[in-house]
């Protein structure tokens, strides 16, 4: 495990693929992630988190 992140893994959103460290640009890439299994699953990832701010957002509207 690193801290730096130019040394963790990332996620292409371009290429559909797993990069260690900044190979791509910022905009194309999300990131980072610890292990290159985790950049796998990023729009999993990516997807459980909106839903999650959604529902938390949708709370606080209703006064949840």
């Amino acid at each position: 495990m690193s801290d730096k992140p130019s040394e963790m893994f990332w996620y292409n959103l371009h290429t559909k693929s797993v990069e260690k460290g900044f190979l791509s640009p910022s905009s194309e890439r999300v990131g980072p992630f610890e292990t290159a299994h985790e950049a796998e699953h990023a729009m999993e990832k990516l997807r459980e988190n909106s839903d999650r701010w959604e529902a938390e957002e949708r709370a606080e509207r209703e006064g949840n």
